[in-house]
């Protein structure tokens, strides 16, 4: 069985709501945040493999296409790449948020989907979000550890927080390496 890192996609791994972008509804939204391609790469190096699992009610409610979300995430990937990194799978929901859907996060369906068709063992596993949905999926799917990124004061009961995915990788997958 493999070990893996899920990662949220907005927030964790690009900008999202800040100066520049609001919502990344084209590629040209898509920014990463700093240091991820290297804290990605870390990851890897340590033995795991990487998934981003990501709600794109967007899709759902109109603002973009699925073709183009896919755009999106092969952007996303290829920039990664290009600092050194790799994403082994991408899963979303492309539902509306108040579709009552499975594959929504603070479900954890889509963690259990890649772990399925990964052969993932969740129980050496981790989830990495900036919002309580985030926290919520990874302890539902049984993860090892839930793991905050942003203000350790609002970590949803996240068991590790960090301030960025950088510091993240390098506290936690270092150790693994």
């Amino acid at each position: 069985m493999n070990k893996a890192v899920f990662l949220d996609r907005d927030g964790v791994i690009n900008e999202v709501l800040s100066s520049r972008v609001k919502f990344v509804n084209k590629p040209k939204d898509l920014y990463l945040l700093e240091g991820v391609g290297e804290a990605v790469k870390v990851i890897n190096e340590a033995g795991y493999k990487v998934f981003v699992v990501t709600n794109q009610g967007g899709v759902g409610l109109g603002f973009m296409k699925e073709h183009t979300l896919q755009k999106v995430h092969e952007k996303m990937i290829e920039d990664i790449r290009n600092e050194g990194g790799r994403i082994d799978d991408v899963a979303y929901c492309p539902h509306n948020p108040h579709a009552g859907c499975a594959c929504r996060k603070p479900e954890a369906q889509m963690l259990l989907n890649l772990a399925e068709k990964h052969q993932i063992d969740l129980s050496k596993s981790y989830m990495v979000g900036d919002r309580e949905p985030d926290i919520e999926a990874g302890k539902k799917a049984g993860v090892k550890e839930t793991i905050f990124i942003g203000d350790e004061k609002t970590s949803y009961g996240a068991d590790k927080a960090f301030p960025s995915l950088l510091e993240a990788a390098k506290s936690i997958f270092k150790e693994s390496c």
